[in-house]
């Protein structure tokens, strides 16, 4: 059935595969199945270009896509490139991929080959496929700088020959889409990066935890605080300037000092965005049966809220706004992609353990691998499970969700999406949290106080009907 258009959507796609599963991670992932990684990202091309596609024609261009995991940086470059061979493909309407200059004799080469010299300066004509202003564009023999003529902005020579100073057929500019991959230390290299660049991914999001070598020993993390630096440099010198950084808290024989020092070597790398989780214990995890045994040795309760407090101060006084309970940003440099979740967009996801949140329903695809495989070879759908929500579970997920932002709810949206205003059904609740302190109402919005940011759980808990 076709769905109305979104403002916005976005798109997710699932790599499970990792080399060691940390000893917190409760998230659909494997270590040990490196023999189904080229049949599974067969099969995600294949989910992609049915899914993927029947979306595209229906609501145009995702917002955002973010490839996550597992560790999608742990894929050898060839799967990698197919992978985003198929991304760009499909649901980027004028592709930004391939994006690598031409080394300076080649350029030169290809433009004696393709086009015509017209004198001064060396220059040559170069057609630019579907370039609308191919008859202006001129290669710089020498420095293998292109211009076009028509808006005057420098544009790079592209393996595709593409003019990115043009718009598309259709008067869009350039994919504006925000394209984030996460990447594990451990798993990146040079050759990785630069394949991610030429492609279009424009945002990394690194899973640092902490810059301690024996506290990344104990949760399980393969790569030492060294390689985190040199990946993060690496990817500078490679060009990517949106640079995401995970870190977490509360870990095991962990103090104050320690996430202060993490803290501040996280700064000093710069990056532009920084997401801080407080270390949580999910069934069945490693931690989980740790604890139960009595190994685990935590910080105490007192000593997690200074934690907590330590990084809600210390981060906005280095100009990273919080944005949402965890996660905190330069001007211009917030998560879209997450925003989305939290702000009731659609989102396709695809991929063995996929979520999707397409019309108000969501769905969820099967986590075993081999049966995600077996299922696209057969053609039959993925897809294991539906939730169809009660307009109340709705209205609950629409409120929580939303106040995880700094933003909070937008009591506009919650009317349009309703039909009713937002104090028809919480008014009670937000005088509640008002006088305790945890929220904040305007004639726009109901927002969480700083206190209630602390204590998200529990208002979000008042937010059920």
């Amino acid at each position: 059935m076709k769905q109305q258009k979104p403002e916005s959507w976005g798109v997710y796609l699932h790599v499970p595969f990792c080399k060691q599963k940390c000893f917190y991670c409760d998230f659909p992932s494997y270590a040990g199945k490196e023999k189904f990684e080229e049949a599974y990202i067969h099969a995600l091309i294949k989910e992609i270009q049915t899914e993927g596609a029947r979306y595209v024609k229906q609501w145009g261009e995702p917002a955002t896509i973010y490839i996550g995991g597992g560790t999608p940086s742990v894929l050898p470059c060839e799967l990698l490139e197919r992978l985003f061979e198929t991304v760009g493909g499909i649901f980027l309407l004028r592709p930004q991929h391939i994006q690598q200059p031409l080394p300076q004799g080649e350029v030169a080469r290809e433009a004696r080959r393709s086009g015509s010299l017209v004198g001064r300066n060396n220059l040559h004509a170069v057609t630019f496929r579907g370039c609308a202003h191919e008859k202006d564009a001129r290669v710089r023999a020498r420095t293998g700088d292109i211009k076009c003529c028509a808006d005057a902005k420098d544009v790079q020579a592209t393996l595709s020959w593409r003019c990115r100073a043009c718009p598309s057929p259709e008067g869009k500019a350039l994919s504006a889409c925000e394209f984030t991959m996460e990447c594990n230390p451990g798993t990146i290299n040079a050759e990785k990066l630069s394949l991610m660049k030429r492609y279009g991914v424009n945002r990394l999001s690194f899973g640092i935890q902490t810059f301690h070598d024996d506290l990344l020993k104990k949760i399980g993390r393969i790569h030492s605080s060294e390689e985190a630096r040199e990946a993060i440099e690496l990817a500078r010198s490679v060009g990517f300037d949106n640079i995401s950084l995970d870190l977490m808290y509360g870990l095991p024989g962990e103090t104050l000092a320690m996430l202060q020092e993490d803290i501040d070597e996280a700064l000093a790398l710069h990056p532009d965005h920084i997401s801080i989780y407080g270390l949580q214990l999910e069934d069945h995890t490693a931690f989980w049966k740790m604890n139960e045994l009595g190994k685990l040795n935590l910080p105490d309760d007192d000593t997690t809220e200074a934690m907590y407090d330590l990084m809600t101060t210390a981060l906005p006084a280095y100009g990273y706004a919080r944005y949402e309970i965890s996660n905190f940003a330069k001007p211009g440099y917030e998560s879209r992609h997450n925003l989305g979740y939290w702000q009731d967009q659609p989102y396709l996801g695809l991929g063995a353990a996929a979520h999707s949140y397409l019309g108000g329903v969501r769905y969820e695809n099967t986590k075993d691998i081999e049966e995600y495989i077996c299922s696209m070879e057969r053609g039959t759908s993925p897809r294991a499970q539906e939730e169809p929500a009660t307009r109340a579970i709705q209205m609950e997920e629409f409120a929580f969700l939303a106040l995880r932002t700094a933003r909070g709810i937008d009591k506009a949206a919650f009317a349009e999406r309703f039909g009713v205003p937002l104090a028809s059904v919480y008014s009670e609740t937000i005088k509640r949290m008002q006088q305790k302190g945890l929220l904040e109402e305007t004639e726009e919005s109901v927002y969480l106080t700083p206190l209630g940011m602390k204590y998200g759980n529990y208002v979000f808990e008042a937010f059920l009907l």
